[in-house]
């Protein structure tokens, strides 16, 4: 009919809005959150972009959610406003009717909510645990830049340098102090380069320098010198500890612990929580053309809110052992749908969600 291949086509155009304002929105969040890590030495400088990519594809089944429900409500509750489903009613399309087109145009969306729950999501946040993963057990050498003193998280030495060449092969001036059993070591050294023995040991050979050995607070420090002394690079290897949320969904099924299960709930409940929005918005969007549409956006925002929450609670309560699985996979959004129901069978018989008595009853109250 023509009124479903319009109301189609403006939902997609309002869909398109809507996702580039989130996206917006995120891009601008991940990059501060992100170079503020980068800034502390938590993640490499050069691996910025490639960390907001993997975030914005962890969470782009919940934005994806939020633009379809944010659209459905935004293109029928102007309908409502304009008089247009007044036109559409008196027609003989009822409100249910709406269910088809709008689930038509729901569906592509619904299909990349399942591929980013169930795929990009434990994807992204496997690729972010690698990344921060090798760049908190690079090895020392890796650490060094000129002018900057630098601290090895494998021993408790201290690196500085005044130059070095660009491929990291020779260094001028260098200065190293290792602490241990209460003892300190300075070494200093005009030159040094690195070297690679046969067995894969790296070390970084210091020429014509001098070494300190004492304890502090006693002068009896013993100096000697040396022509060449060499300080093993110590490296570690790259381990991404895997957790439930960058685990796969086969992985979580084949290991099924309580926090898999958990998590296994939780991704399965995107999609739910999308299809059961899809149907709350035909009839959250009932407008009266008389008034302002304010109630129905601030209710549409809380009742996401609520939703998302819940479902981190019932998570939670899985993970706990609190919940059994079966129920909190299915309770909480059978007890929406029912509650979208319930609102169908209210629009249905013309009967208004919220009144002015309504709240009038509540400001007395207070």
């Amino acid at each position: 009919m023509i009124f479903e291949r319009s109301l189609q086509r403006e939902l997609a155009y309002t869909a398109g809005a809507v996702f580039m304002v989130l996206l917006t929105i995120m891009l601008t969040t991940m990059m501060i959150r992100i170079v503020g890590f980068a800034a502390q030495g938590q993640v490499d400088p050069r691996d910025v972009l490639v960390l907001i990519g993997l975030t914005v594809i962890g969470y782009m089944a919940v934005m994806l959610i939020v633009t379809m429900f944010v659209s459905i409500l935004f293109v029928l509750t102007r309908w409502y406003k304009d008089s247009e489903m007044v036109v559409w009613f008196a027609s003989g399309v009822s409100l249910t009717r709406l269910i088809k087109p709008v689930a038509t145009f729901a569906t592509p969306i619904l299909i990349l909510i399942l591929f980013f729950a169930f795929v990009g999501w434990p994807w992204s946040n496997a690729q972010s645990k690698l990344i921060r993963a090798r760049f908190q057990q690079r090895d020392e050498v890796s650490l060094l830049a000129p002018g900057q003193f630098r601290e090895s998280p494998a021993t408790h030495r201290v690196f500085f340098i005044e130059s070095m060449s660009s491929d990291q092969a020779r260094v001028e001036n260098v200065f190293v102090t290792t602490t241990e059993n209460g003892k300190v070591s300075v070494i200093v050294s005009r030159t040094g380069h690195t070297e690679t023995q046969k067995n894969g040991d790296r070390f970084v050979v210091l020429e014509n320098g001098r070494r300190y050995d004492g304890e502090p607070g006693h002068p009896d420090f013993r100096i000697s010198e040396f022509q060449r002394y060499g300080v093993k690079i110590q490296s570690q290897p790259v381990v991404a500890t895997p957790t439930a949320s960058s685990t796969s969904t086969p992985g979580l099924l084949r290991q099924p612990t309580a926090e898999n299960l958990a998590e296994f709930a939780w991704r399965c409940g995107l999609p739910l929580i999308a299809i059961n929005l899809m149907l709350l918005a035909i009839p959250l969007a009932y407008q009266n053309p008389r008034r302002g549409r304010t109630i129905n956006l601030v209710m549409a925002v809380l009742i996401y809110l609520t939703y998302s929450n819940l479902l981190n609670v019932v998570q939670s309560q899985i993970e706990q052992g609190k919940l059994p699985f079966g129920v909190g996979l299915v309770a909480l959004h059978i007890v929406v749908l029912a509650l979208v129901a319930f609102l169908f069978w209210l629009r249905v018989r013309n009967r208004p969600l919220f009144t002015r008595a309504m709240f009038s009853r509540a400001t007395q109250g207070s």
